[in-house]
């Protein structure tokens, strides 16, 4: 898992911006194959460090799940 770092908003879908080794690569994903991902666009470009790029589709995954100390965020 390559975690992201940056996501944006474009014309045809988000540019997502993660780490591989030391170099920053960036990709666009397209609406289309996010909501196929069920991934939710909004909280995507504003909580980009909650998810990772899988390689092996390339997919879009949500990574902080296992965070304990986001936990708190989480409660009513």
């Amino acid at each position: 898992m390559k975690p992201i770092i940056h996501a944006a908003k474009s014309f045809n879908g988000i540019q997502v911006s993660f780490l591989s080794g030391n170099d920053t690569v960036s990709e666009l994903f397209s609406y289309e194959n996010l909501i196929e991902m069920k991934i939710n666009v909004a909280d995507l470009v504003e909580y980009p460090d909650r998810y990772a790029v899988d390689m092996n589709g390339p997919v879009i995954v949500r990574t902080d799940f296992c965070k304990p100390e986001l936990h708190d965020e989480c409660k009513p």
